[in-house]
């Protein structure tokens, strides 16, 4: 890989790294902590979020109309993201054992805390854990069919890519034929070490 663009990176990582400390910073504002996975606000905090809660009657009055008749659409969604994840994890299961690399942890990609907001109503906690589910499905889809393409196709495309994957940089360049069967090689071999994440 090119000095400049290993350079480059580091710098990316240091302020992917500095923006990480900064919302951190900024979240305690909110007086809460996550210790041992479990969120834990100051005392008082959960009833003073209970104020600005609004009702189920007077939420659905104030809601627009266009809001209101998409969700029978988004919530018909589920049942594709369902086969998604069922799928994923069959694929995994399978082809990342025989491919001997470490199979992504669903678990990490699934993030459920919406609900212990007192300022939600059940509407609200129910289009968060919606959300949240089906984000957490396109992650985990994300990790696998990158580590899919590294151990399958690890090339850069000639066309620009919008929001490439994080395995993506490493990948080979495009029309670079005399390095491609190395690089391919380590690429694999990589894939072997990557953790469980």
């Amino acid at each position: 890989m090119d000095v400049n663009i290993k350079i480059l990176l580091k710098r990316i990582v240091d302020l992917e790294h500095e923006l990480k400390r900064e919302i951190h910073r900024q979240q305690q504002q909110f007086c809460y902590q996550v210790k041992n996975g479990k969120v834990a606000f100051k005392e008082g905090i959960l009833h003073a979020h209970k104020k600005f809660k609004v009702g189920l009657i007077p939420w659905l009055f104030s809601s627009q109309l266009r809001n209101l008749l998409s969700i029978p659409i988004i919530c018909s969604l589920i049942v594709p993201f369902l086969v998604l994840d069922l799928s994923l994890s069959i694929y995994q299961q399978l082809c990342f054992r025989l491919y001997r690399i470490p199979k992504v942890k669903r678990v990490n990609y699934f993030v459920f805390d919406h609900h212990l907001l007192k300022y939600l109503n059940v509407i609200q906690k129910f289009n968060c854990c919606y959300c949240s589910y089906v984000t957490g499905v396109i992650g985990f889809a994300r990790e696998i069919s990158a580590r899919t393409e590294q151990y399958w196709c690890p090339i850069k495309h000639a066309h620009k890519v919008r929001h490439p994957h994080p395995l993506y940089i490493n990948f080979s360049d495009y029309g670079d034929a005399e390095n491609f069967l190395e690089e391919s090689s380590q690429l694999r071999q990589s894939l072997k070490k990557r953790p469980s994440k």
